[in-house]
């Protein structure tokens, strides 16, 4: 039965001469040759590893990774173009394994008739590790030159063994530059400029958000308003819905974007971390995640340095639990800003680090007998407390006595910085050893 929708061919008139159904901008767009691809220098240019592999004449397996809209198709489809491949597409998302069994033979028959077959899986990530397997065997006989494109980091998301046959290639999102190339390309083959004011061409570059594929859908709806004058910001923020920001909760963005806020406290720089925090609640990340990483920071970064800090993020983070969005997020931005402004030091994390590995190194070594305590006849006679001196009783509250394993070279873990709280921490510490050298402490 004929679909309801369509429209039955005009009697009388010859196929060949009905005319075609209109093509979207972006496929009227697409590039022909690899030296019409707009950005992803650091992949196709002259030094670069696609420009070296095809003026060398040997192209190996590759894994496209990078986000939306970059070219991954468009230069997978170029590369058998120019290396005189069939070219096949597949979707990880679609395609089963009775559906790759039928891509090997028919490129496997190809193969016999000396052809070679590119075969590009798109969301390669998706598959399996079985399915992923499957690929190996045609790889290493030359039955298939495979070309993955994955949004996920492939360290995560491939196995090994694909990854070992297969080089890696990183396409970045689309700059500024790149994207009003891409729209002096589309103007050119509409044929007008488009209705909008500088700021506002400015806006829509900044909707795409680097995505060559998104600015060339919205061209195309600015390209069939029909106005008096040319729309500026305002009036195109009006007609158009803002693109979403990438930004995957349990991907990779969300790890780089927490990367980012923690490095812009660490390097001291609140307008950075106030972006980056920021970023993250405009992609929908629970502020109470980002409550307790501050937490985290406070601990990791600054600690002694400034031990209000630790107390400045729990306050923010219950001022959040009792406001709630979008007014308790301003205790937390608070938070952002007093730990970017605070002194940092990681004295006591490396303390703890050098501590840890020294605690494996001597094992079971006992605590030395006078600091251990006597609570039978047996361990007082076995000398538990022996010479054991109560501090309180000291010269300056300070006997100066060894603490650690008898035998045990003492080391020196805590090393405070000339920095906020821990310049008074590191005077205090050169006190105490100034004082155990005068007492005989080891």
């Amino acid at each position: 039965m004929a679909d309801l929708f369509d429209s039955p061919p005009p009697e009388g008139i010859p196929e060949r001469d009905r005319p075609e159904p209109p093509r979207p901008l972006a496929d009227r767009l697409r590039p022909q040759t690899l030296g019409e691809v707009i950005g992803q220098s650091q992949v196709l240019g002259p030094e670069a590893p696609l420009g070296v592999m095809l003026a060398s004449g040997s192209l190996s397996s590759l894994i496209f990774w990078g986000p939306p809209g970059v070219g991954k198709t468009t230069i997978a489809r170029l590369l058998a173009a120019e290396t005189d491949l069939h070219f096949v597409q597949i979707s990880a998302i679609f395609t089963g394994v009775p559906e790759l069994r039928k891509v090997f033979e028919a490129a496997k028959i190809r193969r016999q008739n000396g052809q070679g077959t590119l075969l590009f899986v798109d969301e390669i990530h998706r598959f399996n590790k079985a399915q992923q397997d499957g690929f190996l065997p045609h790889m290493e006989d030359g039955t298939i030159l495979l070309v993955g494109a994955t949004t996920e980091n492939p360290s995560f998301e491939l196995n090994a063994a694909v990854l070992s046959r297969a080089q890696v290639l990183v396409l970045e999102r689309l700059d500024a530059d790149d994207l009003e190339a891409l729209t002096r390309r589309a103007e050119d083959e509409l044929g007008r400029a488009l209705p909008l004011t500088a700021d506002a061409r400015e806006a829509l570059l900044e909707m795409a958000d680097g995505d060559g594929r998104a600015l060339l859908n919205l061209i195309e709806q600015v390209a069939a308003w029909r106005t008096a004058a040319d729309l500026g910001r305002d009036e195109l923020a009006s007609r158009l819905m803002k693109r979403a920001a990438k930004y995957d909760k349990g991907g990779d963005e969300h790890y780089n974007l927490i990367s980012a806020l923690h490095k812009s406290v660490r390097g001291s720089d609140p307008d950075a971390a106030l972006y980056w925090f920021a970023r993250m609640l405009e992609g929908g990340e629970d502020p109470r995640y980002l409550a307790r990483r501050l937490t985290r920071m406070a601990v990791e970064d600054i600690a002694l340095a400034d031990p209000q800090a630790q107390a400045v993020c729990l306050q923010s983070w219950e001022t959040y639990e009792r406001l709630g969005s979008p007014e308790g997020e301003l205790a937390l931005a608070q938070a952002v800003v007093y730990l970017a402004l605070a002194p940092k030091t990681n004295a006591h994390y490396m303390a703890y680090k050098a501590a840890r590995r020294l605690a494996k190194k001597t094992g079971s070594a006992p605590p030395p007998k006078h600091i251990l305590n006597a609570p039978t006849k047996l361990m007082e006679d076995q000398g538990y407390g022996a010479g054991y001196a109560y501090d309180h009783d000291a010269e300056d509250g300070f006997s100066g006595q060894n603490y650690f394993p008898d035998g045990m070279e003492r080391p020196q873990l805590y090393k405070p910085v000339e920095r906020g709280f821990e310049r008074d921490l590191k005077k205090r510490l050169e006190y105490f050893e100034r004082l155990r050298a005068q007492r005989g402490g080891d």
